[in-house]
């Protein structure tokens, strides 16, 4: 999208109102007042067949009379009138649209195909069309408010971008009660054109937005969405609400926008490795812009609790061990000094406790104690409401530190109605306040979080050798065979394409082939069911562990294929895998992953076993995969200590893992058609890794 049509849409300097109305309650009536309403100095003009005037304005009655150039055209018409009008203004240089009406693709077919009609028309003219289906765009800093919302927004330093249009509304009313303001808002709709990255992508060069927020329902691109997120996250934060993280709420978001909504994994995933801050709720959202915005982020992970309360102070503890923070240990200098100050029944340790009778004076003066303290990167002030505690003083001298100190200091004020002055007064110096220290915690734990992420070296990524060709005419002629799948038997060779060791393993076609092939390995041998219609094996029994001679090798051949046949008419037996059995002291993970229709490849990490299928300890990352990122996958499940060895046992070859991920994300990069992909188990010991099964799932 070309920028200087993004400047004509955020900073227009002639705005034609299709389908202005005189008449309250009509959409193109809302859209007219409120552009007046928000002080725009530029050129207005309504266009409406039935003319007259509107606010003394003369109202045109066909788009035709409108000059060439319009900056911005808000169009709030019948849906089946909306490319007309379009087609007509494209041709005299429009710059961007904001189409409010709605009736498209979230309908059906026919909606759809409009919507794509109109796209293709914006797209091939350079329009930057917003919506449809659209609640319109506010920019403060230019007096501009081309929507039809009740609420004006108040000046402020936060950007806002949604899919939902009646979120938009509720939130204006919202954050106008709650002296909250805004320098962009700006309501998706259907994303026909104009899309969150467009946004992002703007706004990340915005000097009128601090900080940067939005709720989403899905991405269009996320390839290119994470490119753009992790370019903007460098410079400002970047804070979203994502719905439809459930199977029910990605169903409604579905019927909602007509999108898609995404695995929410991929989200997650996406927004840890691009540094997006992602809220829980919409409150949280806005507590946490509060904090990114006006407060300094922390420079580590140490937190000190500043409370007139022992026992919210222990909640406040307890919060705290339950995130990545730390409780700070106080130096001696600072126990010594807050013993100086405090009374003898005071807590002068981490919390700190300055009793419930204590006035705004003590408070300032513990929190200055603390923060003078080098051990302590955040404080949280915590208070509940007493007969002593002067409140609204308190509050005020939380404003005065938080101003000047290099240090975060979030709020927690206990309470509701006692409390309610003090919370005004952090509100209106735009810090965060919360009534409760669970939600304070993970404030300043995301702030640090995000404080980690931009410490973060650029990933430096390497191509690990492989042949290519070969695995392209194994996974070419199984897609011409028409299987969806490649299991173990046939994809041998791309495992060895890929360089990948693997155990010793033979396909053997009868008993006495199997018996052969084992008899030239060494030690035990486990046998396995080889069909291309067979994934599981464990569904029919197809395996065999711990075959230690010739007997036991005919015999487990021979039930295996029996049994298999049995249960599986319909799968063509090419025989069993004679396999090498890993040497004993193997640990037994897995690696995989799953191609997201926004982000594409999501490769997953786990221990093999229950530890994947009962205890779900894996790590999922979004390729392309750095060696650093792959060791990261490694450390970040609850199990790591197991493969770095616990009571005796040897560290596993993490290298030779990491090998093995490095080759998995080059081949979910190599091959689109591969839609899934499972190396299970991967076997390994402190000596190397061995992949001794695969499947691929694969589709055109």
């Amino acid at each position: 999208m070309d920028q200087r049509a993004l400047h004509a849409f955020f900073a227009p300097r002639t705005v034609a109102v299709i389908g202005a109305s005189a008449t309250p309650g009509k959409i193109g009536h809302s859209v007219m007042a409120n552009m007046r309403e928000a002080g725009y100095k530029g050129r207005l003009y309504p266009v409406n067949p039935k003319g007259g005037d509107i606010d003394c304005i003369a109202v045109l009655r066909n788009v035709s009379e409108l000059p060439g150039g319009i900056d911005l055209a808000v169009i709030a018409i019948p849906r089946d009138k909306v490319l007309p009008v379009l087609e007509e203004l494209a041709p005299k240089g429009l710059k961007a649209a904001i189409v409010i009406t709605a009736g498209f693709r979230e309908v059906g077919r026919e909606g759809f195909e409009l919507e794509q009609k109109m796209a293709a028309l914006a797209e091939a003219h350079g329009i930057a069309l917003l919506g449809p289906n659209s609640l319109g765009m506010m920019n403060t800093a230019h007096g501009i408010n081309a929507s039809f919302s009740a609420t004006q927004p108040l000046t402020g330093d936060m950007a806002f971008l949604s899919q939902s249009g009646a979120l938009c509304v509720s939130i204006l009313d919202w954050a106008r009660g709650e002296n909250i303001g805004f320098s962009k808002f700006i309501s998706l709709g259907n994303k026909a054109v104009l899309n969150e990255t467009h946004m992002l992508r703007h706004l990340g060069d915005d000097s009128s937005s601090r900080v940067i927020l939005g709720y989403i329902e899905n991405v269009e691109n996320g390839e290119e969405f994470m490119r753009t997120a992790r370019h903007v996250c460098r410079t400002k934060p970047v804070i979203l609400l994502k719905a439809g993280s459930t199977a029910a709420g990605a169903k409604a978001a579905s019927s909602h926008t007509g999108a898609i909504a995404g695995l929410d994994k991929a989200y997650e995933t996406a927004f840890s490795q691009c540094g997006i801050v992602r809220a829980r709720d919409v409150e949280s959202l806005f507590c946490l812009a509060e904090a990114f915005a006006n407060l300094p982020l922390p420079k580590g992970p140490n937190v000190a609790i500043v409370t007139n309360s022992g026992g919210p102070g222990i909640l406040a503890a307890d919060a705290c061990e339950k995130t990545r923070l730390h409780m700070a240990r106080l130096s001696p200098e600072t126990i010594q000094r807050l013993q100086g100050l405090l009374p003898s029944y005071a807590s002068v340790y981490n919390p700190v406790d300055i009793i419930g009778d204590a006035n705004a004076e003590r408070f300032r003066k513990a929190l200055e104690i603390v923060l003078d303290d080098p051990m302590v990167h955040a404080v949280l002030l915590l208070l509940t409401p007493t007969a002593m505690v002067e409140i609204e003083a308190t509050a005020a001298a939380a404003v005065h530190l938080a101003k000047h100190s290099d240090k975060p200091i979030v709020s927690c004020l206990m309470g509701r109605t006692h409390v309610s002055d003090g919370k005004r007064i952090l509100r209106q110096a735009g810090l965060p306040c919360y009534a409760f220290p669970e939600p304070a915690m993970r404030s300043i734990e995301a702030m640090y979080t995000y404080a980690l992420w931009k410490q973060k070296p650029v990933s430096v990524y390497e191509s690990p050798s492989r042949d290519i060709a070969v695995a392209e005419r194994v996974i070419s002629d199984a897609m011409a065979r028409g299987q969806g799948e490649i299991v173990e038997f046939q994809g041998r060779e791309v495992l060895d394409a890929y360089n990948l060791p693997t155990p010793k393993t033979v396909l053997a076609r009868s008993s006495d082939e199997a018996v052969n092939a084992a008899q030239g390995m060494d030690g035990p041998v486990a046998l396995k069911i080889a069909s291309p219609q067979i994934s599981h094996k464990t569904d029919v029994q197809g395996v065999a562990l711990n075959l230690k001679d010739d007997a036991e090798v005919r015999q487990a051949f021979w039930e295996i294929t029996t049994r298999t046949q049995r249960l599986r008419p319909d799968a063509y037996i090419a025989g069993c895998l004679v396999q090498e059995m890993a040497p004993q002291d193997s640990q037994e993970v897995i690696v995989g992953f799953k191609r997201d229709e926004q982000f594409g490849p999501l490769l997953m990490f786990g221990l093999g076993g229950i530890h994947v299928e009962i205890l779900k300890d894996v790590s999922f990352h979004l390729n392309p995969l750095s060696r650093d990122d792959a060791f990261g996958m490694i450390r970040s499940i609850r199990s790591y200590m197991l493969l770095k060895g616990v009571r005796g046992t040897p560290c596993v070859n993490l290298n030779a893992l990491t090998d093995v991920l490095l080759a998995l994300s080059a081949l979910a990069n190599d091959f689109p058609q591969v839609y899934e992909a499972e190396f299970n188990p991967v076997l390994l010991n402190n000596d190397r890794a061995l992949v001794a099964d695969m499947r691929m799932t694969l589709r055109a």
